[in-house]
């Protein structure tokens, strides 16, 4: 390595997994070409990485904030683009952070043209902030992790249901504020619809419940995301089950898919049926899911349909308009429109030009194809990566504003907004 030249992270190494970080390197020649680097190992020992071209300004300096990438894993001024761009070494890989206990450590480093090291740092990127903690729960029906923020409270409370096992988002939302219990579609590892006949809601009551009794959470009512097949059974929870007054759908369907649904002994959701003979390969290996489901409006699919209109929930329906597994913006209208057709407006909407199914918080690495979560195929996701990572960045914001708003004392009404982004 060159002792003159510094590859600088700021405003520190450290910081948490959603925050952007500054990279400026100092101390090359007036106009030196480069290549940043960066380099991380996932929990499971997966390797993912990415490298862009810079050249240096007159002084000797590249900021990654300013100065554009000439080519590599992106183009142009992307600050992040070296997080997003990674990819893993093998194929069908997604970035999997299988506890919120260790951070991820990002290896960002700086070579010249003849592959010589100038520079190198390591990002300590953290999945909890300073004083949350993490407890894991298995009482009754309920198998999860419960994130709890620092301080005497009072707090919000968000029940997430993972597709994918995963306690990012919930880690990361404790972080801001929020108790957070993290929670599978099933205990254990989902296997296939086929060894579920039927899903109770009054497994998911039970989480809700559970929530509501933690000693530092003050809302009322309690807030759920889920994405996927975790979307629709929070669209359902919010329907049938009271107190649920926040609800985030991401790449949601309209109906209830899959399997049956009951609730307190009674059956309420007949399934939306899928086909996997329907599935469109593609030249990587991986298939697209969009087209295997059945029309949720036709007349004999019509006892799948949520009933959303029934809800006493706030609804924020988000849709990656390029989503390859689901036909996510077509159910996002389909809901928007039995909402104003009952005189609601109790939603938010927001679609993403450009973004996938696969949205995640900020800064991991784009993911565009893996083994499903659910079925036995390997799914392609869709999204354009510099499209799909500006749809995170704004859709982090965008739920933790939605869940404040919604689950503070205080909550006010609020009218329904559509929101295209991209």
């Amino acid at each position: 390595m060159s002792s003159q030249v510094r590859l600088r992270l700021l405003p520190r190494a450290r910081c948490l997994f959603d925050e952007p970080i500054k990279l400026k390197v100092e101390g090359l020649r007036s106009r030196q070409v480069v290549t940043m680097r960066a380099r991380l190992t996932d929990d499971k020992g997966v390797v993912f990485s990415s490298s862009a071209t810079y050249r240096a300004n007159g002084s000797g300096e590249v900021d990654l904030n300013r100065d554009p990438s000439l080519g590599g894993s992106y183009f142009g001024v992307e600050p992040m683009g070296l997080l997003w761009s990674m990819r893993a070494e093998k194929s069908h890989k997604k970035f999997q952070k299988a506890t919120s206990l260790k951070p991820q450590l990002v290896n960002f480093s700086v070579y010249e043209e003849e592959d010589r090291m100038l520079a190198e740092e390591t990002n300590e990127r953290l999945l909890m902030g300073d004083g949350v903690s993490r407890v894991p729960v298995k009482e009754g029906n309920i198998s999860g992790v419960l994130f709890t923020p620092p301080g005497e409270g009072l707090f919000p409370a968000v029940l997430d249901i993972l597709t994918f096992r995963s306690e990012t988002r919930a880690s990361l939302l404790a972080s801001k504020g929020f108790v957070v219990l993290a929670i599978g579609l099933v205990q254990g590892k989902f296997e296939s619809f086929e060894h579920y006949p039927r899903f109770h809601l009054d497994h998911f009551k039970e989480a809700i419940d559970f929530l509501k009794q933690q000693p530092k959470v003050g809302s009322k009512g309690v807030g759920i995301i889920g994405r996927s097949k975790a979307a629709d059974l929070a669209l359902s929870l919010a329907t049938f089950v009271p107190g649920v007054n926040a609800t985030v759908s991401i790449n949601g369907c309209s109906a209830n898919v899959g399997v049956p649904l009951y609730y307190k002994k009674q059956h309420i959701l007949s399934p939306l049926v899928y086909d996997l003979s329907k599935l469109i390969p593609t030249e990587s290996g991986a298939s697209i899911g969009k087209y295997i489901f059945e029309d949720p409006l036709a007349e004999k699919n019509k006892g799948s349909l949520i009933p959303i209109e029934r809800a006493k929930t706030h609804f924020l329906f988000v849709a990656g308009e390029d989503d390859l597994n689901y036909d996510s913006k077509t159910y996002m209208d389909q809901m928007v429109e039995r909402l104003k057709r009952h005189g609601k407006e109790n939603f938010e909407c927001v679609s993403y030009r450009g973004a996938g199914h696969l949205l995640e918080p900020p800064y991991e690495p784009f993911c565009p194809s893996c083994a499903h979560g659910i079925s036995h195929y390997i799914a392609s996701w869709g999204g354009q990566p510099e499209a799909h990572a500006a749809a995170e960045v704004h859709l982090w914001k965008k739920i933790q504003e939605f869940f404040r708003t919604h689950l503070s004392s205080d909550a006010a009404q609020t009218k329904a907004k559509i929101i295209t982004s991209g």
